[in-house]
């Protein structure tokens, strides 16, 4: 008996066996599919159709345990199965049958909401992931509950309680989700207060929370109310804030919190600070410098013997030795802080050892990622070159240089490694970006009416390279067609940055407009071009040069219109030369938080550059902006704007069209396009001045992204005469606005009301519609 079990099993063994090696080395020797049957385990809820397309194994295929193993993964990635088993039937042709025997998971019948008086079932909805049809996930449904707490806490029902409860139906293999809600009053947050805070005020900590008490602008802002989340955020933040003012021990117990109700709607809460004891520096040792002396990287620290501790700045200190070193060309330098407590003096004594490394050189540049730019584009912005020292400073200018001509969405700049020693390589990995864009659009505005227009733009463009359709070396083109109710405009316009491979900009701008909207007695056509060449003459300064030669066209003349716009009746030309001085540190062109952008332009036209009017322009724009508080990005925004226009030679004066008027979006916004300034006697029709000042204050704050609201005081003055910067007949006004974003373009939306006006200016207040950007 023994023996013939041993047989058996050297039988079944060998079997297995040869079937085995006959899969992996014949493929003809396996045996044929002769049917898949599909056989549900439960209720079934799936459809066969389904499960077949998501299976590659066909009846009449050989069996492959490769394609079963994939198709047990395939059915298994679409989430409906609970359990797979596939089951292998022998016929006796030794063709074999596929039994597929699924166990399907639960599937949502429906959602119920239960107890939701004051929201919509409809709105609670959209918070959460399981909806009926899909799979029954009770992962998912727990962490739904938990979306629909944080909506009422968001929505100020912050007394919100909710579980919830599956009823699963085994004969239709589908569940009911119920979320039983109790959802108690709508809550404001009344006040946050504290205790145990003997050494820090509370109106500092309170800064630092985002729960905050409820005011006038909750409503809009989304604050005032208790979030659970966001709560727990806020005590870290405490947290954080009291370790980096030296309070390294500082601890704020949750079981000492107070939630104080004095009616349903009102939350009160106090929360209790243990300050512990405050952490100063005590000796600091510098150790391992062998290149620099210790105690002149000690001088550079920030942090000295006998400040407070502060974590971050220690760890910027240690950050700025590795910098210095890294100026050096020590890539491998590192700076390892330790901190030791004094038992004897309770304070924090430091050590910085550092780790020197050696010195690099750079060997190459390589460059990848560019599938469309050229690498002459990458190497003429880095700063650093073969041969030179490896400096991380000059690297990371390199990376800001290349980010900030948005050819790329991502730029990276490290060393590499080479097999010669003291050398590295310099890799720069690029990932190109969307550098062109074609607009369709539409607007109005308060001034123009209605407008649509169409705008092609290229960042990127190389005007011979057809290939890879213009783009790649760096140049910018601009199509620009606009047509609408008071002035139609079509503008053409090519730079080319690095003119010769210098950094020397030059380029032309072609355009014909025609406008409107200055005068209801006449219209004006403009059509000409401008070339111009632009230069970084030192740090943040560039100097441009510019001739233009244009035509302007006055038409459609009303009979009533004064006498110097009939004078100038029909086309006259204006050749001029320009030069401009620019300096811009603003950290953004649009929404400006911070920096300033000085602008100061002269022109001279006629005279030897021909054309038919000869006068002189002298024109000063400045804007700076200051950030007031970090809280909703409050800025201060302070513009001056002043100009001289004057005729000189033989001739008889400067053309209005060419004088300076102020009112209207851009200006004074309490008044009429163009209503601030000399005007003429008989029609009242406005004729420009030959010199202006103007000063705007403007205080903005976000209100809810991207909307940010603005109060703002515009003064200004315009006198016929050149170089008369008497103010006395100034007009100013007031006034709030709200900025956002429409399709990428800044709208502006302006109240105006006047506060002073001159004898010949009596306007009322003024609404302003307006895209752009003032400055």
């Amino acid at each position: 008996m023994r023996i013939f079990r041993i047989l058996v099993l050297f039988a079944l063994v060998s079997g297995s066996g040869t079937s085995a090696l006959a899969q992996d080395f014949g493929a003809g020797s396996a045996p044929t599919i002769e049917q898949i049957i599909i056989r549900f385990q439960g209720a079934t809820n799936v459809s066969e159709q389904i499960v077949r397309a998501n299976m590659q194994v066909r009846e009449g295929s050989e069996l492959s345990e490769v394609l079963i193993d994939r198709d047990i993964r395939s059915l298994y990635r679409t989430s409906l199965f609970e359990f797979i088993e596939v089951k292998r039937e022998t016929l006796p042709s030794g063709r074999v049958n596929l039994v597929f025997e699924l166990t399907p998971r639960y599937r949502v019948l429906t959602v119920i909401f239960d107890g939701n008086d004051r929201i919509r079932d409809r709105r609670l909805e959209k918070e959460i992931s399981t909806k009926a049809n899909l799979v029954l996930d009770e992962r998912q449904v727990k962490e739904d509950s938990e979306k629909i707490r944080e909506y009422y806490q968001k929505v100020g029902f912050n007394r919100i309680s909710i579980y919830y409860e599956i009823d699963r139906d085994r004969s239709t293999g589908f569940g009911t989700v119920t979320f039983k809600i109790s959802e108690g009053a709508k809550v404001r947050v009344s006040s946050v207060d504290f205790t145990g805070n003997d050494h820090v005020k509370a109106r500092k900590l309170r800064k630092q929370m985002e729960t905050k008490k409820w005011w006038f602008w909750s409503w809009l802002l989304g604050t005032g109310r208790f979030k659970d989340h966001e709560f727990e955020d806020d005590l870290e933040k405490l947290r954080d804030y009291y370790r980096e003012e030296g309070y390294l021990d500082v601890r704020i117990p949750p079981e000492q919190i107070r939630y104080d109700y004095p009616t349903p709607e009102r939350l009160e809460i106090t929360i209790h600070v243990d300050e512990g004891r405050q952490y100063r520096i005590g000796t600091i040792d510098v150790t391992g410098a062998t290149k620099v002396p210790g105690e002149l990287l000690k001088f550079a620290l920030k942090q000295k013997p006998g400040d407070v501790f502060v974590p971050s700045k220690l760890d910027e200190d240690a950050a700025e030795i590795e910098k210095f070193y890294g100026r050096g060309g020590h890539l491998d330098a590192r700076v390892t802080l330790l901190r030791v407590p004094n038992l004897q003096t309770g304070d924090i004594d430091l050590e910085y050892i550092i780790d020197e490394g050696d010195p690099y050189d750079v060997e190459s540049i390589r460059i990848e990622g560019n599938t469309k730019s050229k690498s002459i584009i990458i190497l003429r912005e880095l700063v650093l070159g073969p041969g030179e020292i490896f400096d991380t400073t000059r690297m990371e200018i390199s990376k800001l240089r290349l980010e900030n001509t948005r050819f790329f969405d991502d730029v990276n700049i490290t060393p590499e490694s080479t097999n010669i020693p003291g050398r590295r390589n310099l890799k720069v990995a690029v990932r190109e970006g969307r550098t062109g864009n074609l607009t369709f659009g539409a607007g109005f505005s308060s001034l123009e009416r209605a407008v649509i227009f169409a705008e092609l733009t290229q960042s990127n463009f190389d005007i011979f390279n057809r290939r890879s359709f213009f783009q790649g070396d760096g140049q910018k083109f601009r199509l620009r067609l606009q047509l609408g109710d008071q002035s139609s405009e079509i503008v053409m316009s090519f730079e080319e940055p690095w003119l010769f491979e210098k950094q020397l900009a030059t380029g032309f701008t072609l355009f014909r407009t025609t406008s409107d909207f200055n005068s209801a007695i006449y219209n004006e056509i403009r059509t000409g071009g401008e070339v111009y060449m632009r230069k970084r003459l030192f740090e943040l300064v560039n100097g441009q040069l510019s001739y233009s030669y244009q035509v302007v066209d006055i038409g459609n003349i009303s009979p009533s219109a004064p006498a110097v716009v009939q004078a100038l009746a029909g086309e006259r030309s204006i050749s001029k030369v320009g030069f401009t001085l620019e300096r811009d540190t603003r950290n953004k062109i649009v929404n400006t938080t911070a920096g300033n952008r000085v602008e100061l332009r002269f022109d001279v036209a006629g005279g030897i550059f021909g054309g038919d009017s000869d006068y002189y322009r002298m024109e000063f724009r400045g804007a700076q902006f200051y950030p007031l508080f970090e809280f909703q990005q409050q800025v201060l925004a302070i513009i001056l704007r002043g100009g001289v226009v004057d005729s000189y030679g033989d001739s008889t004066g400067v053309p209005f069209y060419e004088k300076f008027f102020l009112g209207g979006p851009y200006t004074l916004r309490g008044f009429e396009y163009r209503e601030v300034g000399p005007k003429d006697s008989l029609s009242n029709e406005p004729i420009g001045g030959n010199t202006y000042g103007m000063l705007t204050l403007e205080y903005t704050i976000d209100i809810v992204s991207p909307v940010r609201f603005a109060i703002f005081y515009d003064a200004g003055f315009v006198n016929d005469g050149a170089f008369d910067f008497n103010p006395a007949r100034y007009n100013d006004n007031f006034g709030v606005g709200l900025g956002l974003f429409v399709a990428g373009a800044p709208l502006r939306l302006d109240f105006g009301i006047p506060l002073t006006s001159d004898d010949v200016n009596d306007k009322g207040n003024q609404f302003n519609f307006s895209f752009g950007t003032r400055f």
